[in-house]
């Protein structure tokens, strides 16, 4: 038996505005993950995938081309040149929350990428990982921007801009970010769809957000790799003032975002698509816990303290 993890994520900044060309952030977050094991199967039975967290269990060869879990298995045995169907049982269980704006896609489709590469013996790089995933990323999101298969299959922080350039970078100091679920799920595929369309009713309305949104981005990345949290926080607080007049926050985001700063966090956003999800806190040792408390306090289902890195 073969097993392999990967980690969920959070977009620090840039989300949306990274569709239209714009630089975007985003980081791993190890404390919750993804785990799929493949081991083999009676002969004849063919590939299936056991999903017991999605209530799933599905016969590859009976599934088609726009199931991303079939199709990930595919990928990965075409691009490892296996040859004909083997006779394997790949059992994948996630902690990484779904539809929260953490990668959990993304997450699945890497770890059975690892693990089935481990199992054959095989090595693939983080970026020959990366765009096989992307390939069920356009399943889960229709059109994505590639940040969520980048930053989980090389599990650093990257610095993003689609179709043009994928940088690791390196944190001057470690900072705490404090993930805060709404415990609504956030429908990515919507919410893209509905900005794209409201983008080309106003292009000049939108590409000034955009536009911001991205030197926000260029900033946070200098902030970070020169340690200075404090530089951060603010322009976390201006990137969730933008995302909410491309109008893809909720108030419920909005409730969370405003509790944390009055809780002392240095900085606040939504972290994701947006209409649910997580927010993201900036915060430090010394704040952690009342920034905790007036989250909890605020509707928060749950919360996932990470340090980055």
């Amino acid at each position: 038996m073969t097993t392999a993890f990967a980690p969920g994520k959070v977009i620090l900044c840039g989300e949306h505005a990274v569709v239209y060309g714009r630089p975007a952030i985003a980081v791993p977050v190890g404390e919750v993950q993804a785990r799929a094991t493949v081991e083999p199967a009676r002969d004849g039975r063919g590939i299936v995938v056991d999903a017991p967290d999605l209530n799933r269990r599905l016969v590859v060869r009976e599934s088609g081309d726009d199931d991303p879990l079939a199709r990930i298995v595919r990928l990965a045995l075409q691009a490892m040149d296996v040859p004909g169907e083997p006779d394997l049982t790949i059992t994948v269980t996630s902690t990484v929350p779904v539809a929260r704006g953490m990668g959990s896609g993304a997450a699945v489709s890497t770890a059975i990428v690892r693990a089935l590469a481990g199992h054959y013996g095989r090595w693939l790089s983080s970026r020959d990982i990366s765009d096989l995933v992307y390939q069920t990323e356009l399943i889960y999101h229709g059109t994505p921007s590639g940040i969520d298969n980048t930053v989980v299959a090389f599990e650093k922080p990257v610095y993003f801009v689609r179709d043009v350039s994928c940088e690791i970078f390196w944190v001057g100091r470690p900072f705490l970010l404090a993930i805060a679920d709404t415990g609504i799920e956030s429908p990515t595929r919507e919410v893209v769809g509905d900005l794209r369309r409201r983008y080309r009713t106003d292009p000049a309305g939108y590409e000034p957000l955009f536009d911001r949104a991205g030197q926000i981005a260029v900033e946070a990345r200098a902030a970070i790799e020169r340690g200075k949290a404090e530089t951060l926080g603010p322009l976390l607080d201006e990137n969730h003032t933008l995302l909410q007049a491309m109008g893809v926050s909720c108030p419920e985001l909005d409730r969370l975002a405003v509790a944390a700063r009055e809780g002392g966090a240095l900085g606040a956003k939504l972290s994701g698509a947006g209409r649910g999800g997580n927010m993201i806190a900036l915060v430090t040792d010394e704040t952690k816990g009342r920034v905790d408390l007036a989250l909890r306090l605020a509707g928060a289902a749950r919360i996932i303290v990470t340090e980055v890195k």
